[in-house]
């Protein structure tokens, strides 16, 4: 597919060159996108923030002049405004490159504290590992995005700890409560779940996992075991429905700046930090950050990631309420074109909650593979799933396989994720280019 600007509050007035095979058309193909779940583009807002601290706060912001107290004092009102866009408190806030670092820091951070207190000397037994020579055990998902499975499948490699990944409920696409409490053992120590899918849009039973593990905390603190902590992936979530740490009940939270039209930093929340909840860096300098994340500041980013977040704050709700009603018009739109029984929308789980701007879908057919139809749309830019998976080739996603889309169905899959600025107009043009995808396609047979 063609590159194209990013879009912004004009996208769509957007034009792109022309795509080679577009018969008599002399009039440049306009191009919709809808591949939001990947990146979103800098909102105006956030764009000033980054460029008047690039100017007024160059200083280094552990310098006493006045370009070092600017940068200070920007990076300590965006902490504050992350931290009100998910109900915690500005102290409990880390800024980390991305979602990436934030999830294998609390990940080696999990693996260091419990070897640490394993070797620990003069120790009470409420510290120790129930079995000597054990290793540390985490649970998660089947369906988590690349930075969390992959270094949890890299300890397990090098045996530094143990892994237990949960299937996801073909019913419900989640990962479901009973089967995270039921591989719990005495040395588990993290339960990391997603907040909502990045594929699918599945909206996980964070709060229920919470509640659950705080109960067997009081049963495991009576028997001599440690704390098990719980940790959620918000990266899909943050800008698209309410994001609460209070009501998730989490004691880790990832936040990721492009997903929610900001940079590509990010930071993490941790409850209580180094009180409540210990953190051990993964990194070791100059002291930014409490000492868990040192390395001078990027002041620009983090006053970008500080105005997203507080557009999010100020605004979620109407986001949400867009976002819904143009991914609800979209599949509408799918199955009238196409029909209800030619359609496959793979995001759809009844009485799961989903996130409101996404939509996974298959257009039922033998040639029709994913990246086939896009390779065929001339509006459209989209994806067949996670960007992380881009060189997965023609094999269907194992997020969908996992949650029990048949193979012949998932490989055809597209997933379309609006954002802030879709319009139904754009949807009409989408829909109306898939059909001559895949009527190409299918003359070709």
């Amino acid at each position: 597919m063609e590159a194209a600007a990013a879009p912004g509050r004009d996208a769509p007035g957007s034009t792109a060159s022309q795509p080679s095979g577009c018969g008599k058309h002399s009039s440049p193909e306009r191009k919709v996108y809808m591949d939001y779940n990947a990146t979103t583009p800098l909102e105006p807002e956030v764009i000033q923030a980054v460029t008047e601290a690039m100017w007024e706060a160059w200083g280094n912001p552990s310098s006493p002049y006045p370009a070092g107290r600017k940068a200070k004092d920007i990076i300590k009102a965006a902490r504050e405004s992350l931290a009100k866009m998910i109900g915690g408190k500005p102290q409990d806030i880390i800024f980390t490159s991305g979602g990436t670092e934030s999830n294998n820091l609390v990940i080696h951070s999990v693996v260091k504290h419990f070897y640490v207190n394993q070797t620990s000397k003069g120790d009470t037994g409420v510290h120790h590992s129930p079995v000597d020579g054990a290793k540390p055990h985490f649970i998660t998902s089947s369906v988590e995005h690349d930075s969390i499975r992959l270094p949890l499948e890299h300890l397990a490699e090098e045996q530094a700890a143990a892994v237990t990944f949960v299937p996801v409920s073909k019913a419900s696409g989640q990962a479901e409560v009973d089967d995270i409490l039921a591989a719990v053992r005495p040395t588990t120590r993290l339960v990391s779940i997603m907040l909502a899918n990045n594929e699918t849009g599945v909206v996980m039973p964070v709060p229920e996992i919470s509640q659950r593990i705080k109960a067997l905390n009081q049963e495991r603190a009576a028997a001599g075991l440690p704390p098990i902590l719980v940790h959620t992936d918000a990266a899909q979530a943050l800008g698209k429905r309410r994001v609460d740490v209070e009501d998730l009940g989490v004691d880790f939270l990832t936040i990721v700046g492009h997903k929610f039209y900001g940079p590509r930093i990010g930071a993490l929340y941790v409850r209580g930090l180094g009180e409540c909840t210990l953190l051990h860096p993964m990194l070791f300098g100059g002291g930014q950050e409490q000492n868990f994340r040192p390395g001078t500041e990027n002041t620009p980013m983090i006053a970008g990631l500080g105005k997203a977040a507080e557009l999010v704050t100020q605004n979620w709700e109407a986001y949400e309420a867009h976002m819904r009603d143009i991914r609800d018009y979209l599949e509408e739109r799918l199955e009238a074109e196409f029909g209800q029984k030619r359609i496959h929308l793979n995001s759809q789980f009844p009485g799961t909650e989903r996130l409101p701007n996404t939509c996974n879908f298959s257009i039922r057919g033998p040639r029709l593979q994913g990246r086939m139809v896009l390779a065929q749309c001339r509006v459209l830019m989209a994806s067949v799933g996670a960007a992380c998976h881009s060189d997965h080739g023609d094999q269907p996603s194992p997020v969908l396989l996992n949650s029990g889309i048949p193979f012949s169905v998932a490989r055809n899959a597209l997933r379309l994720s609006v954002g802030r600025s879709t319009t139904r107009a754009e949807v009409d043009l989408i829909v109306q280019d898939l059909k001559q995808a895949v009527a190409q396609l299918e003359d070709q047979a």
